[in-house]
């Protein structure tokens, strides 16, 4: 591993263990269940919406390390942002996942979730990365 690489696992370490996203949010304009049944991880996604800007976001439920932290980040990512640009984002970042091919312009719209790149090498774990994202989409959507 490289000082890079050492520099996100210990972004993705901190936001698991230490997560200030964590926590019911007053007065949210929706919530949303997720659930990944492969390995048990369930998150419930909770979102403030104002003027069409993604005001502010917060989470509860169990799972990974990654499932854990992956929330918190996307969290702080999407935070501030026009619903449009948060679904760009999500979409982005699932591109990333699986493998497709992003733009540098595109990676620079993730921010600190570009850590999450290297989840696609392990198949195990990119539903885990996923959870949340895929969950915040639908959640935008309603």
């Amino acid at each position: 591993m490289n000082g890079f690489d050492d520099i996100y696992s210990e972004l993705i370490m901190e936001h698991s263990m230490n997560s200030f996203n964590k926590k019911d949010l007053k007065s949210p304009t929706g919530c949303q269940l997720g659930h990944n049944p492969n390995c048990g991880d369930e998150i419930e996604l909770q979102v403030k919406v104002t003027n069409g800007v993604v005001e502010d976001a917060s989470f509860t439920g169990h799972g990974c390390a990654i499932s854990q932290s992956s929330t918190s980040i996307m969290i702080d990512t999407l935070r501030g942002k026009t619903v449009d640009e948060a679904k760009k984002i999500i979409s982005v970042f699932v591109k990333m996942i699986q493998r497709e091919k992003i733009t540098s312009a595109e990676k620079k719209l993730l921010g600190d979730s570009v850590a999450f790149e290297n989840i696609a090498n392990m198949p195990a774990r990119v539903k885990c990365a996923l959870l949340s994202w895929h969950t915040m989409e639908d959640l935008l959507k309603k």
